[in-house]
Formats: structure tokens, C-alpha cells, sequence
């Protein structure tokens, strides 16, 4: 059974791994993979965000995916360094007014059975002494980050270790159950899974509506550098009722994000978008003006018409999708990964995978 998966972004290579596990035989086509959407991403791994407090079918599938990392990043590493880390994500509140969104998430998670701890300011202050003075936090010990680049590079490695290929070309049209790419060179398929985010509509040769658009949301996002990490873990520091992410990596390396801009295929880096996640980390973080500027990233996230995921068989014969994540790729990717590789066997997916099938939109 000859599979392909168009789009080498975290969720189509994770879903390629996860279907050559499996005995699948896999060929993915990306020009650049792990280029895009992952690429830009910090990749905090959080319980929970605003967005799953009215969404209980979103809910249950980001704790699926939180339960299966890290037997997913266990497997994984039998091929290379994943660069997970699950040392506490600490949601720190600047102001009075950001209490409350404390308050509301530490019931939610206790309700939910996600290990939280309330911590009082000079809490905050030792587990991050580098912070600006906080009212208060909230530590959830059992969660943390990923590095979406060492992930997507671990991913590749796997997949060509387990008999897959990696075509680094364009695909422009399927036809006769083949993949055109590019070069006008066609790769045939028994079976194609299309994951390439914002792009994957694009693709020419399907009926019309059997794909939804996927629309492109922007976002940039600031990598700044020292010696040693400035932070200690992951944190989210809400001020004035926004929340500002810091992803800190062992080599000294600190992710700040990110933007959301409605501004269509633009992948342009602005001063603005620079400017604006400086100012930002300056006002929790004193000592960011010292560190070394490493890169300004612009990526676009896939959302869907709902902003929901999309993942399963299409209205074609043979066609699955597996886009629309949205915020959430990297954080979904192993659900996902399970989920579509039980499509392509013939076997039963993952129950909390059932509500974001592609027939929704039919």
C-alpha cells in the first residue's frame, strides 16, 4: 500500500513516522520540509488555552495528544533527539486585572485533573528570578515544550530510517491517483494524505469542495540568545489581560511570540511585529535588552473555517486530510499522527479524532 503525504510540516511528518511504524510504505513530497508553520513555532505545550474553555470536543482531543507525548517522543528517540522538555509551564500574572484569568484557569485544569499549583509572588520570583516583579502564578509541573525544529528534523530521520522517502519538490496537481509535481514528474499513490497547511487547498485536481480552505494566520515570532537561559521553564506572562509566551531552551536560546495577523499570504518580518514582541518582553523580562538578537520569524498558521483541525478521509476515494491545526500543530501532532495512520491501516482512529473529520464541510 503506497502511501503519500503532501506537506513535510510537523503534522504531515509526524503522521508520515507514525504510518511507516506501522509497515506503510511512505513517500513525502515537501520543497523545504519543516520550513513553515513549525519552523517559526516556539512550541509550548501548555494543559490548556483560552480557546478550550467552550470547545469540550477541542478539549478532549488536546489532553489526548497531551497524554500521548511522551511515549510519542519516546519512540521517536530510538532515531534522534526530539527536544522535549516536561519541566512546568508557569502562567504568570504582571497585574491585578490578570488574577482572574488565573483564578479561571486554575479551576478549569483542577476540573479537568490537570496537576496545578497556585504560587504567591516571591513563588514566581524563585522559580524565575529573572521576571519583573508578578502578583501571582500558577505552575503546571507536568507540562512544558518541544523544539519544532529538532522535532521535524528527529521526524525526517525516522521516517527515511523506517524505508520512507522524502521528496523535496513541489506539488501542483493529483491526477490518476498520482501526485504531479513540480518538475512534471508523477508520483502514484494507493493513498494520499494532504497536510500542507495553508497551501493544501491549492493544490489542483480535486473536486471542487472536497478540500475546505484553509486560510493562512500570521504570525511572528523573536528568537534572542545567551551563554545560559535567561528562564528557568516555559512560561506564558499575562499583562493587561494579553498573554506573551517565552519558550527558553537549554542552549541559552529564548522564544518569544507571537503576532496574530489576518494579512493573507504575507510572510513579510516587520519592525512592528519586531518591535512589538521586544517592548513586550522588556516589560516582564528587565534584562532581554542584553541579550543577542538571533532571528525575527514570520510563519503562517492553517486555519480552517471553523479553526478547528481537519483530519480523515475526504469525499474523494483514497484522499485524507490532515491541516487546519491552526495554534495547536505541534501541540496536536501526536493525536493526529495516531489518527491518521489508523485511517491508512484500515483500523479504528482515536474516539476524540471522530468530531474533526473533513465530512463536517460536506
Amino acid at each position: 500500500m503506497r502511501t503519500v503525504v503532501v506537506g513535510g510540516g510537523v503534522i504531515g511528518l509526524a503522521t508520515a513516522w507514525r504510518a511507516a511504524r506501522e509497515g506503510v510504505s511512505v513517500t513525502v513530497i515537501d520543497p523545504a520540509p519543516g520550513s513553515k508553520a513549525s519552523h517559526a513555532s516556539a512550541g509550548l505545550l501548555p494543559a490548556i488555552n483560552d480557546q478550550l474553555y467552550d470547545q469540550p470536543e477541542l478539549l478532549r482531543l488536546c489532553l489526548a495528544s497531551r497524554e500521548l507525548y511522551p511515549s510519542f517522543v519516546e519512540e521517536l528517540e530510538e532515531f534522534a533527539p526530539a527536544g522535549f522538555r516536561r519541566d512546568g509551564v508557569l502562567d504568570a500574572a504582571f497585574d491585578e486585572e490578570s488574577l482572574p484569568i488565573l483564578d479561571r484557569q486554575l479551576a478549569f485544569q483542577k476540573s479537568i485533573g490537570v496537576r496545578t499549583e497556585r504560587l504567591t509572588a516571591e513563588e514566581c520570583a524563585k522559580l524565575q528570578p529573572a521576571f519583573a516583579p508578578v502578583v501571582g502564578g500558577l505552575l503546571s509541573p507536568d507540562d512544558g515544550a518541544i523544539d519544532p525544529r529538532v522535532l521535524d528534523a528527529a521526524l525526517i530521520t525516522a521516517i527515511e530510517a523506517l524505508g520512507g522517502s522524502v521528496v523535496r519538490r513541489g506539488a501542483t496537481r493529483i491526477e490518476d491517483h498520482t501526485v504531479v509535481l513540480d518538475t512534471g514528474d508523477k508520483v502514484p499513490f494507493d493513498r494520499l494524505v494532504l497536510a500542507a497547511g495553508c497551501w493544501t487547498h491549492q493544490i489542483e485536481g480535486l473536486p471542487a469542495g472536497a478540500i475546505p480552505e484553509i486560510r493562512p494566520v500570521k504570525g511572528q515570532i523573536l528568537r534572542l540568545r545567551s551563554d545560559v537561559p535567561l528562564l528557568n521553564v516555559t512560561a506564558r506572562a499575562i499583562s493587561k489581560g494579553k498573554s506573551l509566551y517565552l519558550a527558553p531552551r537549554l542552549d541559552g536560546e529564548l522564544v518569544v511570540g507571537a503576532t496574530y495577523e489576518e494579512r493573507g499570504y504575507d510572510e513579510t518580518v516587520t519592525a512592528e511585529g519586531t518591535g512589538s514582541l521586544l517592548r513586550r518582553a522588556a516589560e516582564v523580562i528587565p534584562e532581554v535588552g542584553a541579550l543577542r538578537f538571533a532571528e525575527i520569524t514570520a510563519g503562517l498558521r492553517p486555519a480552517s473555517p471553523d479553526d478547528l483541525p481537519v483530519m480523515g478521509p475526504t469525499t474523494v476515494p483514497d484522499v485524507y486530510l490532515a491541516s487546519g491545526h491552526f495554534r495547536m500543530g505541534v501541540q496536536l501532532a501526536p493525536v493526529t499522527a495516531v489518527a491518521m495512520a489508523a485511517y491508512l491501516t484500515d483500523t479504528v482512529p482515536h474516539a476524540a479524532t471522530a468530531p474533526f473529520t473533513p465530512l463536517r464541510f460536506s
